[in-house]
């Protein structure tokens, strides 16, 4: 199982960016899929996940910001970021777990990681 992100960039407070996750399972529509950051000096941290019949949930600073969606026909997972705040400015990570009902913030549920995109956010 392979995840590629992509779409991470700089961009300044206030702006939006789209972050995408390609899978290449064949079985993508039966996992949840979940997006994670980690800022210099931070543990990892939850941002949103989304199930398998695009139920989602968000941590609660992202929350009104920030959107996930899939599309299954494409393998691809999203993450809409407007609004960004310097405070966002992080390594993104998509991660999939295979026990797709429930959109986890737990990060020990997934059990493949993507390779992490830079979001860079400026004042």
């Amino acid at each position: 199982v392979q995840l590629q992100a992509s779409g991470g960039g700089l961009v300044q407070a206030g702006g939006s960016l789209r972050l995408s996750c390609l899978a290449s399972m064949r079985t993508f529509r039966t996992y949840g899929m979940g997006w994670f950051r980690q800022a210099p000096g931070k543990e990892r941290e939850f941002v949103a996940a989304i199930n398998w019949s695009g139920g989602s949930t968000y941590a609660n600073s992202v929350k009104g910001r920030f959107t996930i969606s899939r599309d299954n026909a494409k393998n691809t997972v999203y993450l809409q970021m407007n609004s960004l705040k310097p405070e966002d400015t992080a390594v993104y990570y998509c991660a999939a777990e295979k026990h797709g009902a429930t959109a986890r913030a737990m990060e020990e549920k997934y059990d493949y990681w993507g390779q992490g995109t830079q979001v860079t956010v400026s004042s």
